[in-house]
C-alpha cells in the first residue's frame, strides 16, 4: 500500500478560500488550523468541565459498546485536566454509512496522534454519534454492485414508521440478518468472506438499536487506536447538558440573530452556506410521542412547534432542561456548540458540507462565552485496487484526472476518436450539407403553397432524423466493437467517480470483503497531512 496527496479542482469558493486561510473567510472563525493550537490550548485552560463525570458516562456507554482496552484507557485519560480531544460526528449509518465516516475517523485518529507527539499531552480521539437524528431513511442503506455492474441502493428492509430518534429505534434482527446474507450471497467469496460475516452478525446480535449496532462495527474496524465513542442521545449524556441547555434558551435570541447575520455577511461575500436561519428559530428540538419537534419563538416569546402542538414559556423550557434534558436535542445550530460544552476540544474534524455551515456559528459560542475550536477538514481518500490501477495505466489516465472530472466526457471522446473522421463531425457536415442543398427546394414550395412549405420543412426534419438515426447506430457499432475496453472504462467511472466522490457513495464492506480489515490499519500507518485535498490511497 501507498498514498499520494492530489489537488481537488472542483471545490466551493468557501473551502478552497478556507483551505487557503484567506482572511475573507477565516474572520468568520476562531482560530487557523494548525497555526492556532498553542493558543488553543491557552484558551481551554481558562475553561472548566465535567471531567469525572464525563468520563464515567463515557465508560458506562462504551462498555456496553464491548469497547476495547484501548478506548478504556483513554476515557481515564479525559480526567486529566491536561488532556483534550480531537472530535468529529456522524450520523449511525447502516455497516457504518459511506466510505466518508470511516475516513472521518481516520482523521481524528491521525490528528490527535500527530498532536499528542508535538504538544506532549494527552489528545484523545472521539467520535460524537448523532443518535437524536430522526431521518431513517439516510442510513438505512448502502450501494451494492447489482449483476449488470451497476450501483444500486439497497435496503435494510425495515419499516420506521415515525421521526423517532435512531437510537430509540429498536433493530429488527432477523430482518437485517436476511438482509445481510442476501448481500453476501451476490458478493464475490474471498479469504475475508466467512470471517467477515460472522464479525457484523456477531456485533448484530449484541445490538439493541442502529446506534449500539454501528458503535459495535466501528470497534471492530479499529480495536487498538484508542478511539472513544458518545451517543449524543443517550439518557446519561443527557443528564450532563441540563446547565447547558438552560443557557442555550436562555440565549436564543443572541445566537439566532448572529447565525442570520453572519449568514448575511457570509453570502455578501459570495460564500454560498446550506444553512437558513430565523432570528425566530429555537435551535432546539421537544421529543414527545416517539418525535422530534423543530421549536420556534413565536410574538409572545413562547416555544412552540410548527403546527402549534407545543406551546411552553421560557421558564417551563429552563424547568424541562433542568429536570427532563432527555426531553430535548439540539438542531445543527446548537449540536456543535453541546459538543464543544462537554468536551475540552483541542480541535474539530469536519466533511465540506460542516465546515460550511461551522462558518456561520462564531456566533453561537460568542454567545456563551468561549471559543468556536480550530476546525479542520476532514482527510478525504478514494481508494484505488490493482485492477483499476492496471485499467489507469492502460488508458494512460492518472487517477486525479478521473477523481476531478469523472469519466463521461473522456469516454465520449474516446469512442469518437475510433473513427476517422468521427462519426458526429461527419454526420454534423452532413446535416449542414442537407439543409443547404435543401433551401431552394423549400423555398420554392413557400412560393407555390404555404401548406407546401410546411411540408418541404417537416421533409427535411424528416432528413435529419434519418441521418441522426444512422449516427446513433453507428455509434452503437463502434461500441459494440470495443464492447471490452469501454467495460474498462465504466469500471473506471463505477470505482473513482460514481456520481461524485467514491468516499460519498461507497460503503466499506466491498474493500473489507476484498482486502480485510487490517487496510484500515494500514492507511492509518501513511503518513497524512491535513494541508492536502485528497488522497489516492493505492491497496
Amino acid at each position: 500500500m501507498w498514498i499520494n496527496p492530489i489537488k481537488m479542482e472542483s471545490q466551493s469558493k468557501l473551502i478552497s478560500d478556507y483551505r487557503l486561510n484567506k482572511q475573507e473567510i477565516m474572520d468568520f472563525f476562531e482560530y487557523r488550523p494548525n497555526d492556532d493550537l498553542e493558543q488553543r490550548l491557552t484558551d481551554l485552560k481558562k475553561r472548566t468541565f465535567q471531567r469525572d463525570a464525563l468520563k464515567e458516562v463515557l465508560h458506562k456507554i462504551n462498555r456496553n459498546w464491548d469497547a476495547p482496552e484501548s478506548t478504556l484507557h483513554n476515557i481515564e485519560r479525559i480526567a486529566d485536566e491536561n488532556s483534550v480531544v480531537v472530535i468529529a460526528g456522524q450520523q449511525a449509518g447502516v455497516l457504518t454509512g459511506p466510505l466518508y465516516t470511516v475516513n472521518k475517523v481516520i482523521s481524528i485518529l491521525q490528528l490527535a496522534k500527530q498532536q499528542e507527539a508535538k504538544l506532549n499531552i494527552p489528545v484523545i480521539p472521539v467520535f460524537w454519534i448523532a443518535g437524536e437524528d430522526h431521518d431513517f431513511d439516510e442510513i438505512n442503506h448502502i450501494y451494492k454492485l447489482d449483476q449488470t455492474r451497476r450501483l444500486v441502493k439497497s435496503k435494510v428492509g425495515q419499516y420506521v414508521s415515525d421521526k423517532r430518534s435512531v437510537s430509540d429505534i429498536q433493530i429488527e434482527k432477523e430482518t437485517i440478518q436476511n438482509w445481510l446474507d442476501q448481500l453476501f450471497s451476490n458478493m464475490e467469496e474471498t479469504t475475508y468472506t466467512k470471517d467477515l460475516l460472522q464479525s457484523i452478525t456477531t456485533c448484530l446480535k449484541k445490538s439493541q438499536t442502529y446506534t449500539d449496532f454501528f458503535a459495535q462495527l466501528i470497534f471492530q474496524l479499529f480495536p487498538d487506536e484508542g478511539l472513544v465513542l458518545i451517543d449524543s442521545h443517550h439518557p446519561l449524556v443527557r443528564n450532563l447538558e441540563k446547565d447547558y441547555f438552560a443557557e442555550m434558551i436562555q440565549k436564543q435570541n443572541e445566537m439566532s440573530s448572529g447565525v442570520q447575520e453572519a449568514l448575511n455577511q457570509l453570502k455578501a461575500n459570495n460564500y454560498a452556506v446550506p444553512l437558513d436561519v430565523d432570528y425566530r428559530d429555537g435551535n432546539l428540538f421537544y421529543h414527545q410521542d416517539n418525535e422530534r419537534i423543530l421549536l420556534y419563538r413565536d410574538e409572545n416569546g413562547n416555544w412552540i412547534g410548527k403546527n402549534s402542538d407545543i406551546v411552553l414559556n421560557t421558564n417551563e423550557m429552563i424547568e424541562i432542561a433542568m429536570h427532563n434534558p432527555d426531553k430535548l436535542s439540539n438542531n445543527v445550530v446548537t449540536r456543535p456548540l453541546m459538543q464543544e460544552l462537554l468536551f475540552p476540544s483541542l480541535a474539530f474534524i469536519g466533511g465540506p458540507g460542516e465546515i460550511s455551515y461551522w462558518s456561520a456559528l462564531k456566533p453561537v459560542f460568542d454567545a456563551v462565552g468561549i471559543k468556536m475550536p480550530p476546525v479542520f477538514p476532514r482527510v478525504s481518500i478514494t481508494y484505488i485496487e490493482p485492477k483499476v490501477r492496471k485499467i489507469l495505466t492502460q488508458f494512460n489516465l492518472s487517477p486525479e484526472e478521473v477523481v476531478n472530472n469523472g469519466m463521461e466526457e473522456y469516454r465520449v471522446q474516446w469512442v469518437r476518436s475510433k473513427t476517422k473522421p468521427s462519426i458526429e463531425e461527419l454526420a454534423s457536415e452532413i446535416r449542414e450539407s442537407i439543409t443547404l442543398a435543401h433551401k431552394p427546394l423549400r423555398d420554392l414550395a413557400k412560393e407555390i403553397r404555404s401548406d407546401i412549405g410546411d411540408l418541404a420543412e417537416k421533409n427535411l426534419l424528416y432528413l435529419q432524423k434519418e441521418i441522426s438515426f444512422l449516427q446513433e447506430r453507428m455509434i452503437k457499432a463502434v461500441e459494440e466493437k470495443y464492447d471490452k475496453e469501454l467495460g474498462e472504462l465504466d469500471i473506471l467511472k463505477l470505482y473513482l467517480h460514481p456520481d461524485g466522490l467514491q468516499e460519498r457513495i461507497w460503503n466499506p464492506l466491498p474493500i473489507l470483503n476484498k482486502f480485510g480489515p487490517d487496510f484500515i490499519k494500514k492507511t492509518l500507518d501513511q503518513p497524512i497531512s491535513f494541508e492536502h485535498d485528497h488522497y489516492i490511497v493505492y491497496l
